[in-house]
């Protein structure tokens, strides 16, 4: 057998080996899936989303809880996606390509894959501690920004990268300044990507919990937020503490609540995949 042959061999069985790991993997997601919308489906209602938390496992509710996960999603949205952009705008296009760049390129990306916990203990020490915002909405928000933005200045350097030369060249020859054809072509022609790696972000974000609880979120909170410097939880949250009791009513419970909240990460990735459809089709090069 030539190694031709052996290397074809080799390749076919590591093909083989890795869809049967991809079917074992789907197969094992499939039965937990069938599990938690068996346990919870029917747990679900008007009351079960309109309701307080409450000891008594018929009564409670995820009121405050997805109103708090709304709360956060949107204000880390609001803190990360213009920072996030503005960052991965000024190293592609604007920053000089020198050791400190590298140096810079390097951890943001090694930062992307820190622990959530870690930014948990930071965001401790710094909003909650430093800054004086306890345990509020604002001091968890800013948490999951800082958890987030590694990943949005990633997505946006490379989306950024991806524009073709060839469009900056024209917009050049016609005139236009830096910051008109990074505003005028190279942003419209890479912000499907962009979007696309915010909104992944951020449904990342929705289902973090250990860094919302080091910064002191509550696992009960009687009622809804009102303002950023409110106390709040969030769904994680609210599944961790009815998965930990005993009564088998408030595992059924967590189960109807992790449905809905899978049902929002489901919802984002969606709209994240339409959006960078959409714009693929708009934006032809």
């Amino acid at each position: 057998m030539t190694n031709s042959e052996l290397n074809r061999l080799k390749d076919k069985a590591f093909q083989g080996f890795g869809i049967f790991c991809t079917l074992i993997g789907l197969v094992v997601l499939a039965i937990f899936l069938l599990n938690i919308l068996i346990d919870g489906l029917g747990r679900i209602d008007w009351n079960f989303l309109n309701n307080l938390p409450s000891r008594r496992a018929e009564r409670a509710g995820i009121y405050t809880a997805w109103i708090g996960t709304l709360w956060v999603l949107v204000l880390s949205s609001l803190i990360a996606f213009p920072l996030g952009i503005s960052a991965g705008i000024y190293l592609e296009e604007y920053g000089k390509k020198n050791r400190l760049a590298s140096f810079l390129e390097v951890n943001i990306s090694n930062l992307a894959g820190v622990p959530s916990i870690i930014y948990g203990l930071l965001g401790l020490e710094i909003f909650a501690r430093m800054m004086a915002l306890g345990g509020s909405l604002l001091a968890g928000s800013l948490t999951l920004a800082l958890l987030v933005l590694p990943i949005i200045i990633v997505t946006t350097r490379e989306s950024i990268k991806a524009v073709p030369r060839s469009i900056r060249d024209a917009s050049y020859a016609l005139g236009a300044s830096k910051w008109q054809t990074t505003w005028y072509q190279v942003l419209p022609a890479s912000f499907g990507g962009i979007l696309t790696g915010v909104i992944l972000a951020l449904s990342r974000a929705v289902g973090e919990a250990a860094p919302l609880i080091v910064i002191g979120a509550l696992a009960y909170v009687p009622f809804a937020p009102s303002s950023p410097m409110d106390e709040f939880t969030v769904l994680p949250i609210q599944i961790f503490n009815w998965i930990s009791r005993p009564q088998a009513a408030f595992a059924t419970n967590a189960a109807a609540a992790i449905i809905i909240l899978l049902f929002i990460t489901f919802m984002l990735n969606g709209i994240a995949v339409y959006l960078r459809n959409k714009w693929q089709k708009k934006v032809k090069w």
